[in-house]
């Protein structure tokens, strides 16, 4: 990010046209080790394999297939993988990557400070991991020879919990505390995360090994083999200490409370209780499809990896800076341009970008500087970009990462969801966009100059960088399956760059692999994490609990239903990712409201937005954070503003509910009247909010007027409508020739 910051540094010191460079390039986390020479090489060659490995077995490719059986090389895996199989390599290559590259705490500022002494002792902690590690590949050995695996047997129980169990839960639990105190220079390895490398081997291993048997089929029982829960208890502790370093503490917090309810819940009241549970029985199951390798991890290691390998040949590419300099060659220009940039560069670049905070990362460091310079307070430049990327994880077609899984969950075709999300994502750039201009226009801001931006001509001459994108939605809707259509949409983004300055060779499609690896990371452990919950959701019954407290509540009022459902997925989504907060609201929440009644689709878009503008609200909303970091503002002042900027967000999944033609569910006509009565309903909406209205500030009671006017256009029927346009022409009306002075008050009388 240095050299982008660098660039547009240089274009505000001086009235060159902004020209975005290193938009879409990787930020580098404070915690994140910067490895150089051999070491640098070795991480590299890691990433790129793990990557690409992924891309070779979604298409059922191998070495000896693609070489007609003339290269053959031994202990490669045979693709298709078995499912399980496939998503244990899938968690355990993440955990092993993300500890060699991710510090668990602050790098030492000289070598003096380094802590040597922790280093050798995490050495001796090395010992039991191998041990461990060895005990499950003798295992193997053992059933290899015909030994029936069982978890009754003496000897099998015995070797299971004392030579490999507790061995391994010793060497995570230690490597673990010593990885908290340990500081070890930023470029190299540090002793007990490479402890902790070994021990996410072990039990990758162990489960490979034991889930290739019958026992497979015991999880979740009293005749399960010991050695499962022990794993899953090492497992569980290495994804919630990687999810802490790389997503923060939020989930992690939420997963504990989670498991803490397991063992709880059976002395809490009301609905909250539970049935009592052992802890062999939750841990030999949490391990399974019913939670780690569940419906999370299982679109993570397909379709999430998938599209990040195609952002990463993106990025390689440059059609990130494309993108930015597209939108401010078309947007530039307008009032308050470079916040409209915001928006337009955010909806584009939130398609190849999967996290609000990311993106606002990405493209902010550039727009929210600009926005200052043409006269936006900081706390305003903030949060537009909040606001705007935050918006670009309901852009279609890859919405980030939560899209993925709600086609998992309801098992509703991806391109269904994708075109499912056209018009709410219309609608919430839509609402910014007016919120900004109405900022705008009452701040009295110009536009850019047209010498201070890119050449639209230009821009339309490399208009064919978009030619991923669009072979990727044809293709989506030609009926190909989603992972083919994402093996394409990298193919030709690589096809692409050869005709730009950008060429990507073997070098640098290499280079695209190894960033992939990188940027997955995150990803992925959140996924897991997040099937910690789903696991404990599922085990205790919990979501189908809440599920009828929500029916409960909608003999009463349904509509009060649904905004203690929105309360809940706000919540549940506080300080979380994404793709976390949906899941655990689709486990929680999207049940329920199925049981009201109300559309599969529907229920999960409502999740869905509410799980997304999470990042906006506050007291926790990082996207808000992220972008308070770059404009200078305060962090919570920044997060109000933008709650204020997105609020027509917190009412469109309410107008999924009373229309449904607004997710494409009904005739062309209806769905085009939908469109249509909405996007004026949030137009009224804004001026209401913001208090211009056509030109002019509005008198508190016009604005009271438009937002009475919103509503009743947002509802989507004819009878509604037609009320909504007349109020809001009766508003125009006083507004254009009585003229009301803004600032008009109630005069109050009363005796003195």
């Amino acid at each position: 990010m240095s050299h982008e910051t660098a660039t547009g540094q240089a274009a505000r010191e001086s009235d060159e046209p902004v020209i975005a460079a290193g938009v879409d390039d990787e930020p580098v986390e404070a915690n994140r080790r910067l490895f150089d020479g051999r070491s640098a090489t070795l991480i590299a060659v890691l990433s790129g394999l793990y990557a690409a490995f992924h891309v070779l077995a979604l298409n059922g490719t191998s070495i000896s297939a693609m070489t007609g059986g003339v290269v053959t090389i031994p202990f490669l895996p045979d693709f298709p993988m078995e499912t399980w199989n496939f998503r244990i390599i899938h968690v355990a290559g993440a955990l092993a990557i993300g500890f060699l590259i991710f510090s668990a705490t602050r790098f030492p500022e000289s070598e003096s400070d380094e802590t040597r002494s922790l280093g050798w002792l995490s050495l001796v902690l090395m010992i039991p991991a191998l041990f461990s590690l060895g005990m499950a590949l003798s295992f193997a050995v053992e059933i290899a020879n015909g030994v029936m695996w069982n978890g009754i047997d003496a000897r099998i129980k015995f070797n299971e919990t004392w030579l490999f169990g507790a061995p391994l839960i010793a060497a995570t639990a230690g490597a673990i505390g010593l990885s908290w105190f340990h500081r070890r220079r930023r470029d190299g390895f540090a002793a007990p995360d490479a402890v902790l490398a070994v021990c996410g081997f072990a039990v990758a291993a162990y489960l490979i090994v034991i889930y290739g048997t019958l026992m497979r089929n015991s999880t979740g029982t009293p005749f399960a083999p010991i050695g499962i829960s022990l794993a899953a208890v090492a497992g569980t502790m290495l994804i919630l200490e990687l999810t802490r370093r790389v997503a923060g503490m939020a989930l992690v917090v939420i997963a504990v409370v989670f498991l803490i309810y397991v063992f709880a819940g059976a002395h809490l009241p009301g609905f909250l209780q539970s049935p009592a549970i052992d802890w062999t029985r939750f841990f030999s199951q949490v391990y399974t499809d019913a939670g780690i390798l569940g419906p999370t991890t299982a679109v993570s290691s397909t379709y999430i990896i998938l599209f990040i390998v195609f952002a990463a040949f993106l990025q390689a590419s440059k059609v990130g800076d494309y993108f930015v300099n597209f939108a401010f060659a078309v947007a530039g220009r307008a009032r308050g341009g470079p916040a409209k940039v915001a928006i337009f560069a955010s909806g584009l670049m939130g398609m190849i970008n999967g996290t609000s905070a990311g993106n606002v990362v990405a493209t902010g460091s550039l727009t929210i500087p600009l926005m200052k310079k043409v006269g936006y307070h900081r706390k305003t430049a903030g949060a537009v970009e909040a606001a705007a990327s935050t918006g670009g994880q309901i852009m279609p077609p890859i919405m980030g990462a939560g899209a993925f899984i709600m086609a998992e969950i309801t098992g509703i075709p991806y391109a269904e969801i994708a075109l499912a999300a056209v018009i709410p994502a219309i609608l919430y750039f839509v609402s910014i966009y007016f919120m900004v201009d109405f900022e705008a226009a009452k701040l009295g801001m110009r536009g850019m100059r047209e010498d201070e931006l890119p050449r639209f001509s230009t821009m339309v001459r490399r208009v064919y960088l978009f030619l991923p994108i669009i072979i990727l939605i044809v293709a989506l809707f030609l009926g190909y399956s989603v992972i083919r259509a994402g093996t394409l949409a990298i193919v030709s983004a690589a096809v692409v760059s050869w005709l730009t300055p950008s060429r990507m060779g073997p070098r640098a499609i290499a280079k695209a692999f190894e960033l992939a690896g990188f940027m997955s990371i995150q990803i992925i452990v959140v996924c897991a994490c997040a099937g910690i919950i789903v696991g404990v959701i599922s085990l205790t019954g919990v979501g189908a609990r809440f599920s009828n407290l929500l029916l409960d509540l909608a003999d009463t009022s349904q509509l009060l239903a649904l905004f203690f459902a929105m309360c809940i997925s706000i919540l549940l989504g506080m300080g979380m990712p994404t793709t976390a907060a949906y899941a655990v609201a689709a486990s929680v929440v999207a049940p329920g409201l199925v049981e009201l009644g109300i559309n599969q689709l529907t229920a999960h878009f409502f999740v869905f937005y509410f799980a997304v503008v999470s990042a906006i609200t506050p007291p926790v909303a990082l996207a808000s954070y992220a972008a308070a970091g770059i404009s200078g503002a305060n962090a919570m002042e920044t997060s109000v503003a933008s709650f204020k900027l997105g609020i027509a967000a917190f009412i469109v999944p309410f107008m999924f509910f009373y229309n449904g033609a607004l997710l494409m569910d009904g005739g062309t006509v209806e769905i085009i009247r939908a469109l249509i009565t909405a996007v004026v309903g949030v137009f009224l909406l804004s001026a209401s909010v913001q208090g211009w209205f056509l030109g002019g500030r509005s008198v508190w009671y016009l604005r009271l007027a438009l937002l009475a006017a919103a509503l009743f256009m947002i509802e989507g029927g004819l009878v509604t409508d037609a009320i909504g346009v007349a109020i809001a022409a009766a508003a125009y009306a006083i507004q254009r020739f009585l003229q009301p002075r803004p600032d008009a008050m109630v005069e109050v009388r009363g005796p003195d």
